[in-house]
Order: structure tokens, then C-alpha cells, then sequence
């Protein structure tokens, strides 16, 4: 460290620790997220060796047989592959395009709401499904769209655009629509919380000049609030990005009846639920460490991706 003068503060490290003591009582309350990162993170990260390895649990680590890059070539040159990697990406992108920008049109509609009662009571409605277990969503998509007596078979009956039952879960192809739209009922009001409170903390008078400018609705909407939620916006795109081969696995896991459905599994198979398969039903752990490494991998290429390109054209990034 650098005195005005140009030479070294030799007393640096004495300060940083005179600083730190001083601020104990504040600091103490960041060690228990440090040992919770510590224990579940990078302690973990230990068992990386595994997809380098032909891991026996009797062996242990350092004897078990190192097979190198084999786990990831087998991986890659599995007929399950493509498959695999089209449903994984279908399925991200479709979140991506339909489930991200759900949340801001409905903080958008929030803000536009006056009446605060009214506000509230759509509010609550809304992210109420987020904290409903996926085991008892998958239960209502199942009576939903029953070919037998599901309400939405029932009501295009009743509409007269059917005439017979459709049996939505016996046909592959509606897999995603169902999947995506489970996901979006259950996660936009959760998700509008940030950007409604981005929205709050806008000054008024922004809006009040607009006002006086003749500006409606629409046009304060597009000059005055996205551009004022936009560091939120492209905060949560990077990392939205970063995991878009996370196409999740406790939601397919259950509306494929625990990957037990064969009509579903085709367009349901991703690399979560590879990972689950091969590891834990299978037994392969050395096979499915190296998947979910290759992902691992790959999502944090896409996040310093997405991160420089959003610094670059925004100006906004995560670091």
C-alpha cells in the first residue's frame, strides 16, 4: 500500500487487523454463512475427482483406478446424448423466453394497479404457488389434464371444441407446453418480487415530469421504468444465462411419475435427471460426477460469457 508521499505503508496489515478486531461483533455475524459456504461448496468439490476415476466405495479415492477423460468420452459418445442435450436446451430456452420476461410484465401491470387493496390481494394470489411442493403441483396437473375426468377435458367438452377426451399425458409432444406452464404458474409472482421492488424505489417526480410532457402510459412504461429497472433485469438475465442447462429435475422427476412414464421420458430425459439415473439408480457415480462436472463447466463459461457481454453493452454486470 501506497502513503501520499509514494512509499510503502509497512503498517497495512496492522491496520486491516486493527480494522477487523475493531468490528469483530460485525464480522462474527459473516462466519456462519463462510462455514455453511465452506461445508456445502468447496468441501464438496472434493468428490470432482470421481469423473476422472472408475470409483469403487470400497476403494476410496486414492484407490481407485484413474480412467482420466474416459467417463466424458463415454458421455459423449452415448446414443442418449443428443437426446439429452436438445431436451435440456428445448426446455431452457423455452424458460428462458416465456418464463423470464413473464415476471417483469406482471411487476409492469403491478405498478400500473392504484388501488392498493386490490394491489395486495393479486399480489399475494400470485406468489402464493411458489411455496406449494412440486409433489402436490404434479398432483393437480394430473387431474387437470386427465383423459378421464380432467377439468380441462371437461371444459372444452363443455365449450364444444372437443367432442371426445383428449389424453394430454399420453402424448410426448405435450411434455414442454405442460412442463413451462407449470413452472410459470408456480414461479412469476415469486420472481415479480424483485422487479415491483425496483419499481418502488423510482423516484416519482420522474414520472410527474413525464406528466407534464404529454407522456401516456405506454411511453413512461418504455422511458422511464424498464430503463430504471434495467441493471435488475440484466443481473438476473447473466445468471438466467449461466444455467440454462439447468432445465431442473424435481419437477420432471415428478410430473414423469419418477421417470417411469416411457411415453414422457423421451422429451423429459435432461441432464439432471441423466445425472439422477445413472448415479443413484444405476450406481455409475464416477459416469455421472463427469456429467454433471461437463455442466458445471460449461455454465460458468456462459456466466463470464454473459457477464462480459452485458458489461459491454449495458454497462451492468455481476463483476
Amino acid at each position: 500500500m501506497m502513503s501520499d508521499s509514494g512509499k510503502t505503508d509497512t503498517f497495512a496489515p496492522a491496520n486491516r487487523r486493527y480494522q477487523f478486531f475493531s468490528q469483530f461483533q460485525l464480522q462474527s455475524m459473516v462466519l456462519p454463512g463462510l462455514a455453511f459456504l465452506a461445508i456445502f461448496s468447496y468441501v464438496p468439490m472434493w468428490g470432482i475427482l470421481m469423473s476422472f476415476q472408475n470409483y469403487k466405495i470400497a476403494k476410496g479415492f486414492w484407490g481407485s483406478e484413474w480412467v482420466w477423460f474416459e467417463n466424458f468420452r463415454q458421455f459423449f459418445a452415448s446414443p442418449d446424448f443428443g437426446v439429452i442435450m436438445t431436451n435440456t436446451l428445448a426446455i431452457s430456452a423455452f424458460r428462458l423466453l416465456i418464463c423470464f420476461p413473464a415476471p417483469i410484465l406482471l411487476a409492469l401491470m403491478f405498478n400500473e394497479v392504484r388501488h392498493v387493496g386490490l394491489k395486495r390481494s393479486i399480489q399475494t394470489i400470485t406468489y402464493l404457488p411458489y411455496f406449494v411442493s412440486w409433489v402436490v403441483v404434479a398432483g393437480m396437473v394430473f387431474s387437470l389434464f386427465s383423459g378421464q375426468d380432467g377439468a380441462i377435458n371437461a371444459l372444452l367438452m363443455w365449450a364444444g371444441i372437443i367432442k371426445t377426451p383428449i389424453n394430454f399425458l399420453n402424448d410426448g409432444k405435450n411434455f414442454w407446453p405442460i412442463l413451462i406452464g407449470a413452472n410459470l404458474w408456480k414461479d412469476i409472482g415469486f420472481s415479480a418480487i424483485i422487479y415491483i421492488a425496483a419499481i418502488t424505489g423510482i423516484n416519482p417526480e420522474y414520472y410527474e415530469a413525464a406528466e407534464i410532457d404529454g407522456a401516456g402510459k405506454l411511453a413512461k412504461i418504455i422511458y422511464i421504468t424498464l430503463p430504471s429497472i434495467a441493471p435488475q433485469i440484466f443481473v438476473l438475465l447473466i445468471l438466467a444465462i449461466s444455467g440454462i442447462l439447468n432445465a431442473g429435475f424435481e419437477d420432471i422427476y415428478l410430473l414423469t411419475s419418477n421417470l417411469k412414464n416411457g411415453i414422457m421420458l423421451p422429451y423429459a430425459q435432461v441432464l439432471d435427471t441423466h445425472v439422477f439415473t445413472m448415479g443413484i439408480q444405476s450406481m455409475r457415480y464416477s459416469y455421472a460426477t463427469a456429467v454433471g462436472l461437463f455442466k458445471s463447466v460449461i455454465s460458468v463459461v456462459l456466466l463470464v460469457l454473459a457477464n462480459q457481454a452485458s458489461r459491454k453493452v449495458t454497462g451492468s454486470s455481476l463483476w
